[in-house]
C-alpha cells in the first residue's frame, strides 16, 4: 500500500474541501499549507515570502497529493512554494484543482491546462497525475456562464454530486491502483 499526504491551499474553502474528500475516501493523512503571510492581492502580484513548514515529513510518505486553486490560470504561490521548497523530498505527486476553468477552455490564457504543464515541468518525473474539478461542474446549466454564480460556488455535500461525484470517483479509483 502506498503512503499518501493530502497537502492543501485553500484561499475559498473549495480546496480544502475538496482535499478533506480525498483524504478520508483515501483513508491517509491530510496537511494544510499555511503562507508566512497571506495576503491575496500580494499573490496576484506574484509576491511571496514562503511558506511554513510542515508537521509531517514529506520523504516518509510514497506519495503527495497536493490540491490547491488556480488563480487567473496562474500556479499560485504557495503552492509553487511547496513544491520549491520540498522538490527533493517528494516521490511521487499528484496535482488537483478545485479551479474556474472547463475542460473545453484548459488550454486557454486562463485554462488549467497551462498550469498542468507548469506542475509537470517543475516536478518533471515526480508528478504522475494532474486532475481538474472545475467548480463549473456543480452548476447548473443555465448558470455555467455566469460569472457572478461562479464566483459564489463553493464546493460542499450539498453541490457535489452529479458529474463532480463521478469525476471524483474515477479520481479516487485511479488512486487506489496505483497504491
Amino acid at each position: 500500500m502506498e503512503n499518501i499526504l493530502v497537502i492543501y491551499y485553500s484561499n475559498k474553502g473549495s480546496n480544502k474541501y475538496l482535499a478533506g474528500k480525498i483524504s478520508k475516501s483515501l483513508s491517509c493523512e491530510i496537511e494544510e499549507i499555511k503562507p508566512r503571510l497571506n495576503i491575496f492581492l500580494l499573490f496576484l502580484m506574484n509576491i511571496h515570502l514562503g511558506i511554513k513548514p510542515l508537521k509531517n515529513r514529506i520523504e516518509d510518505f510514497n506519495m503527495v497529493i497536493l490540491c490547491g486553486p488556480i488563480w487567473m490560470g496562474k500556479l499560485i504561490p504557495p503552492l509553487r512554494s511547496f513544491i520549491k521548497k520540498y522538490y527533493n523530498k517528494i516521490n511521487k505527486l499528484i496535482f488537483v484543482t478545485c479551479c474556474g476553468s472547463t475542460d473545453a477552455k484548459k488550454d486557454e490564457k486562463f485554462g488549467h491546462g497551462l498550469v498542468f504543464k507548469e506542475v509537470e515541468n517543475l516536478l518533471n518525473d515526480k508528478c504522475i497525475i494532474c486532475q481538474a474539478f472545475p467548480v463549473g461542474l456543480v452548476l447548473p446549466d443555465n448558470k455555467k456562464e455566469d460569472t457572478d454564480a461562479f464566483m459564489k460556488t463553493h464546493l460542499n455535500d450539498e453541490n457535489f454530486k452529479g458529474e463532480i461525484q463521478e469525476r471524483f470517483d474515477n479520481f479516487i479509483k485511479k488512486i487506489n491502483v496505483m497504491r
